[in-house]
Parts: C-alpha cells; structure tokens; sequence
C-alpha cells in the first residue's frame, strides 16, 4: 500500500494579491475562497487543491499525499515509523482545515512538511474557469507535479518516496550543463501521471524548482502563453519538450518566483510494462531561457 496522489500543496506567499490574480487569470485555477491570510484554489471536484498562506518565504510550506483507504494510509504511517521517522497524527481541527478524514505529519529528508492522509472531502458545484477551454488533468493522477530540490543527498530523498511513502522510479535524466556540472535528476510515479515528484541536486535558494499543472488541451497551452506574453510576467523558459514525459510545455515565473510548468499532453505509465530508462538530455527542444 501507498500513497496514491499529490492531494494538495500549500505554498507560503508574501503577496496574495498577486497570487489571485496570477491564479485566475492567468492558469486559469477557480478561487474557492480567500481572507486576509490565505487564498484557496480549486482544479476539479475537490474543495481545495492549491492553497497560498501569508508569509515571507515564498516557498512550499507543505505537501499533502493522499492514500485511498484508511487501511492504506495506517500501513504507510506503520513504514515510517518502522524507519525510525518521527510521525505525529494530526488533530481533528488540522483534519477540518485540510478537508480530510484523518491524517499524519511527518518530514522528509530535507525538512520538508509532509501530510498524509485519506478522505478528500469534494464538492458537487462544478468546476469553473475564467479561461480555460478545457480542464486540468487530475482524478488518479492528482494535482499534477513538482520538482523537489534535493538540499544534500538526493539518493535519501528518493529512499525515502520510494522506500516509505511507495513511489516507484519512472526513469533519471543526467546531463552536463555547464563544464563539470551535471544535472542528475530522478523521476518518481505513484500513479499513472509520469513524474509526481521529481529531484536532484539544483542551484536554487528554494525548495521547489517547479509547480506543474496539466491541461486536456495544447489549445489551453497556447493561450496560457499568450496570456504570460500579453500580462508581461517572466518566462523561465520558453515551450519544448522533455525526453521522458513527452510534455508540450512552458515555465512562467510565480509571484513567489518558483515557476509553474504548464502544459498538455504526456506519457501515461502502466506498470506492467514500463521500463526505467536514463536519458542524457533534459530536453528534446524548447525549453530555452527567453530572449532579453
């Protein structure tokens, strides 16, 4: 048993504001409900997805990993204790405020908060979009992806998705990016998304070098990007392509300054067949720093 989804994500934002607006209009995320300390987002029947809390380190603050059964949640709990990580369940009012049935904290090996958890609470209000023509690809698959940096060894940060939490390695990407600097990155699935977590080693002052969120439509990409172009936000990096995952996709900078990948298309992963391969380019084509 294991986990089964990135359920929900909260990041740590200095100006909400700019979240909303970034959120709305520009992803195209529904605003679920908001007060002076927190902006909640909605991607699909699930009453909250993304959630933004007023503070000062634009960063992740916490992850939520759902598993389908109680049964399942208790049985990965068991692991990480078993392991010797200390594991804490949280309070009812925490369950509330997550919209969960019951659920545990712990940290992974970078000090990040993690909650694990059964019993999404969802809604029957349908989803809506100022600006999508189509929809986020989640169900089974989750919220969609993030690229976690690994802040010492990345080999404990894999031990300990794959070996406690039940990930499963979809394949790594190495590759020299400057003289004697080599990006070596794993890609992990729980589900049939291709990648729910990815990490290495990167140069970067954050926890996450990227948030990704999947659309059903290359139509909805395309209009993304122009909405980036015409807000005048900042491009990371312009529309391309990964080896692995075969995603169409571009990198916009959040009001955070991590970015979010958006894009459409992918490799859905069966199991029964898949097989782990190392590839030696991050990209296909595209994926290049915009034009100053």
């Amino acid at each position: 048993m294991s986990v089964s989804q990135l359920g929900y994500i909260y990041i740590e934002a200095s100006d909400l504001n700019a979240w909303e607006s970034f959120g709305e209009n520009i992803l195209g995320l529904q605003l679920a409900r908001k007060d002076a300390n927190q902006l909640v987002f909605r991607m699909d029947d699930y009453q909250q997805r993304v959630i933004l809390v007023k503070g000062p380190a634009d960063d992740l603050a916490v992850t939520g990993w759902q598993t389908d059964s109680e049964p399942a949640l208790l049985d990965v709990v068991a692991r990480l204790k078993a392991a010797g990580v200390a594991v804490t369940e949280g309070s009812a009012e925490l369950a509330r405020e997550r919209r969960v049935e019951r659920l545990f904290c712990c940290t992974d090996p970078n000090d990040n908060r993690v909650e694990i958890y059964f019993g999404p609470a969802v809604t029957s209000a349908p989803f809506q979009s100022k600006v999508l023509r189509s929809s986020f690809v989640t169900g089974t698959q989750g919220l969609g992806h993030y690229f976690l940096v690994s802040k010492s060894d990345r080999k404990k940060t894999v031990d300990f998705y794959v070996n406690l939490l039940g990930f499963k390695v979809s394949d790594y990407i190495r590759q020299e990016i400057a003289p004697g600097v080599v990006a070596d990155a794993a890609f992990l699935h729980c589900n049939p998304r291709h990648h729910t977590l990815a990490t290495a080693l990167f140069p970067v002052n954050k926890k996450i070098h990227h948030l990704m969120f999947q659309v059903g439509e290359i139509w909805d990409v395309g209009a993304a990007h122009d909405r980036v172009s015409d807000a005048g936000l900042e491009l990371e990096m312009t529309l391309g392509s990964h080896p692995n995952d075969q995603m169409l996709s571009f990198y916009v900078r959040t009001p955070s300054g991590f970015s979010i990948e958006y894009g459409a298309g992918g490799v859905v992963i069966d199991d029964a067949t898949w097989m782990v391969r190392s590839y030696d380019k991050l990209d296909d084509w595209g994926h290049r720093p915009p034009a100053r």
